[in-house]
């Protein structure tokens, strides 16, 4: 399956455009499980009506290991991307009880682009979930002015929730749960849209 990017799309960022929804995926790691949890998010999203789908995998971005005090054109690419998103979902892993560096990093090159919009967030782990991951991607995001989601998708002990093809055997029970966590994101993509568009943001 290709990942949907925002590139090629007819429609125009207006009030009544579709919510550009940009899902990162940030575990780098060799044998990483995250590409499997994004894409079935993503087709989750992908079938609604008001929205249209971004996947950044971090993996495949040439983003700096060190801060940089110049950006490159790989760096300028990805926060490009950021910038045309109107709301974010972060699906991360839990390395040891937080969530991974290179997410982190990627997060710090951003800072307007993340400004007065939503994340939801979707994680994955063993016993927890990767749901205390996700608390402390919410003091992150806190500090960069973005308003998270108060309900996730987490999937715990995640190598048997998921079925050879790459979807979750409770297919009812996670589809729910995309839904709750997608109807929150869009309510609050539209309304902070919509605020910008009538006055920028005091940061």
């Amino acid at each position: 399956m290709v990942m949907p990017t925002f590139e090629n799309r007819e429609e125009t960022h207006v009030m009544d455009s579709p919510i550009r929804v940009a899902i990162i995926i940030g575990s780098t790691r060799e044998g990483r499980f995250g590409p499997t949890v994004a894409r079935w998010f993503a087709e989750q999203a992908e079938g609604r009506d008001d929205m249209v789908v971004d996947v950044i995998d971090l993996a495949e971005i040439d983003l700096p290991a060190a801060y940089p005090k110049t950006f490159g054109p790989a760096v300028q690419s990805y926060l490009e991307r950021l910038d045309a998103a109107d709301a974010f979902v972060v699906v991360t892993p839990e390395y040891n009880h937080s969530f991974p560096a290179a997410l982190k990093q990627a997060i710090d090159l951003g800072k307007r682009q993340w400004q007065a919009k939503p994340v939801a967030f979707v994680s994955y782990g063993g016993m927890s979930g990767g749901l205390r991951a996700v608390e402390h991607l919410r003091q992150v995001f806190a500090e960069l002015h973005a308003v998270t989601m108060r309900d996730t998708v987490s999937f715990h002990n995640y190598p048997q929730q998921f079925d050879p093809s790459g979807q979750p055997r409770d297919a009812a029970g996670t589809g729910a749960a995309a839904k709750t966590a997608l109807d929150q994101l869009a309510w609050w993509a539209v309304a902070l849209r919509n605020a910008r568009a009538e006055r920028p943001y005091a940061a």
